[in-house]
């Protein structure tokens, strides 16, 4: 009885009423979306810049393909005079293919940097890493496919 009593002496106690955020349900997600925040504007040059250069580059690369095409539909059977000269305009537009390459490794490397130095990437900065690196992307995708083509056409 005495150590009853002990639990009703006055004074000031907290309340054991339920608090607001015990009513939040943990296993509700959560409906407000974090903001993405702007993208860093140094991050937001070198990006431009590099999607520039892999653009840059497709008039080049596009120049070289029609002569590739046509050393390649006119190319003779293998190790035959027109069939070298067919392989050395497809050398030259794999070079050339270069140029969009070393974009798309460029944009991983940023994004690579931005990870090991702050652990992480803004949503901003990662959508805008993403978006360039999807324009380069369809950049290469067209080249490669062009490139494996012309490469299938000529055997090798």
């Amino acid at each position: 009885m005495l150590l009853a009593t002990g639990c009703s002496a006055p004074g000031i106690y907290p309340s054991l009423a339920t608090r607001a955020s015990e009513a939040i349900d943990p296993r509700l997600p959560i409906e407000t979306a974090p903001s993405p925040g702007i993208v860093d504007p140094v991050l937001a040059g070198r990006l431009s810049g590099t999607v520039s250069a892999a653009r840059s580059g497709v008039v080049e690369f596009n120049r070289l393909a029609a002569i590739a095409e046509r050393a390649a539909a006119a190319a003779g059977p293998s190790q035959s005079e027109s069939w070298i000269v067919a392989q050395q305009a497809l050398s030259a537009l794999v070079a050339q293919h270069g140029v969009t390459t070393r974009a798309a490794s460029d944009l991983d490397a940023f994004a690579a940097d931005r990870i090991e130095a702050s652990r992480w990437i803004a949503p901003a900065n990662r959508a805008a890493i993403e978006d360039a690196a999807a324009t380069v992307g369809a950049i290469n995708d067209s080249q490669a496919a062009l490139i494996a083509r012309l490469g299938d056409r000529l055997g090798g």
